[in-house]
């Protein structure tokens, strides 16, 4: 039996990280929700999470008005960050960390984010959102 056929064999690394992204944004959306800190809703875990989902999610948390103001400077005239769906302001704003901090390729970074957005995202072009926004980011560098 190869590992891939195996429910109970642990995921290649691209599907722990792409799973760990979703789990990032999942976490994030809770908070914001509850309308409490992200530190409150880790406590609330019974599961112990995948430490990159943490890295994420608290680096997201930490950063999060930075990246908002940065987020604002890359939307259309007229859109605020407030103004987009919840899971697409967290994508992008995820998005955002994960090409600040460089250890994975953009276009894997672009690539995750838009598969995200296309799976949690409040409309059937929040792909092409997250896309556009994550590129002039790229260009915006």
């Amino acid at each position: 039996m190869s590992p891939r056929s195996d429910p109970f064999a642990a995921p290649d690394e691209p599907t722990r990280r792409r799973e760990a992204r979703q789990r990032s944004v999942e976490l994030l959306y809770e908070a914001e929700m509850k309308s409490c800190e992200l530190a409150d809703v880790l406590a609330e875990q019974v599961a112990e999470l995948d430490p990159f989902a943490l890295e994420l999610a608290n680096g997201v948390a930490a950063r999060r008005d930075e990246l908002t103001a940065r987020l604002a400077g890359l939307l259309a005239e007229g859109w605020t960050p407030q103004r987009l769906g919840i899971c697409d302001r967290l994508i992008m704003l995820q998005g955002l960390f994960e090409l600040e901090r460089g250890d994975a390729p953009a276009a894997v970074v672009l690539n995750e984010a838009i598969e995200l957005a296309h799976r949690l995202g409040a409309t059937d072009r929040s792909g092409a959102l997250t896309n556009g926004v994550l590129a002039a980011a790229l260009d915006g560098r």
